[in-house]
């Protein structure tokens, strides 16, 4: 299952706030994650140079999800006073990251989770002092458990009427690309992420869709969760049915409403991989010393799976958003 939209790198969108990254700079514990460059894995699948963003720590946290948690329970927080519960919906990383800001600020967490998601991701977020409520139902009717539940909502996923923060979260990932900006001598041809709900993905896009360049995007999810992907082949957001995958963070059944209109003009590529795709990916990885968990390990498969349709490849960026479980 593949996309392609010939044109997306000419689509334009306002680039994400300047402040952002000064805010993580000043955070405890803040690094610049590591850019491994793998040149036998580039030789083997004919690219100059391939790079592997490693998020397997970061900021405490074995994933990205921290830089757009943490940017998010700082604009919520910042004009109130007392003690709040910080509410989410979660497969495992995002819910984590909530949940250890909000400790960090002595607020409370009430973290809401798919039953598909493993017993070890819950048990890290009840580590983190959170309360966790497992729905008997899909990361959807988990969204929608934890926007009735009260308290304030941090979810990454926008949907009409619920926008703001969403945006936040966002605007936390753009940390990331600047980093790599730094960590490379030219742009990259090519930049991998995976998608769930497509939040990340849109950072992705607003950094390099904001300029010109030549870089260009491919997303890639579980075909079993392929919400993106069925939404631009539909040309309209589209709901799709989920089962279970080794990609729990990617299980996501609609992409966000806030996020949409950036994966629809921004992406030049979608892919949909299978879970033996994904776990021989991830195994190649761990080959190369880079700790990749399922979802971190998707954006390999999925360049493997459309390889042959990209063309020349001088220098090609996979991030792997989360460390082995």
């Amino acid at each position: 299952m593949t996309f392609t939209r010939p044109g997306a790198r000419s689509w334009r969108c306002p680039p994400a706030p300047t402040e952002v990254r000064d805010f993580h700079a000043r955070l405890p514990g803040y690094a610049p994650t590591p850019l491994t460059e793998l040149p036998a894995l580039a030789a083997e699948l004919g690219i100059g140079r391939l790079f592997v963003k490693d998020e397997s720590s970061r900021l405490g946290l074995p994933a990205f999800k921290a830089l757009g948690a943490s940017w998010a329970v700082h604009r919520v927080l910042r004009h109130r006073t007392g003690q709040v519960t910080l509410t989410t919906a979660t497969d495992g990383n995002h819910g984590r990251a909530v949940a250890r800001m909000a400790r960090l600020h002595g607020q409370r967490a009430h973290i809401f989770v798919p039953h598909t998601v493993p017993a070890a991701a819950i048990e890290a977020v009840r580590a983190e002092n959170a309360e966790v409520t497992v729905v008997d139902g899909t990361y959807d009717d988990a969204v929608a458990a934890a926007a009735e539940a009260g308290g304030v909502l941090v979810q990454d996923m926008g949907r009409p009427g619920y926008e703001e923060v969403p945006e936040w979260i966002v605007e936390g990932y753009s940390t990331l690309c600047h980093e790599i900006d730094d960590q490379l001598d030219a742009e990259p041809d090519l930049v991998v992420v995976p998608v769930g709900v497509g939040s990340f993905a849109q950072a992705v896009i607003t950094h390099y869709r904001s300029r010109e360049s030549r870089t260009r995007l491919l997303a890639v999810e579980p075909d079993s969760a392929a919400c993106v992907l069925t939404s631009l082949e539909a040309g309209e957001l589209t709901t799709v049915p989920t089962g279970d995958t080794i990609m729990a963070g990617l299980n996501c059944g609609t992409p966000s409403s806030t996020s949409w209109p950036f994966l629809f003009h921004g992406l030049d590529a979608a892919v949909a991989i299978s879970e033996a795709d994904c776990t021989k990916a991830m195994e190649e990885l761990h080959a190369y010393n880079v700790p990749s968990g399922p979802c971190g390990a998707a954006p390999l498969a999925g360049l493997r799976a459309i390889r042959n349709e990209l063309g020349e490849i001088a220098t090609a960026v996979l991030i792997s958003t989360e460390g082995r479980p």
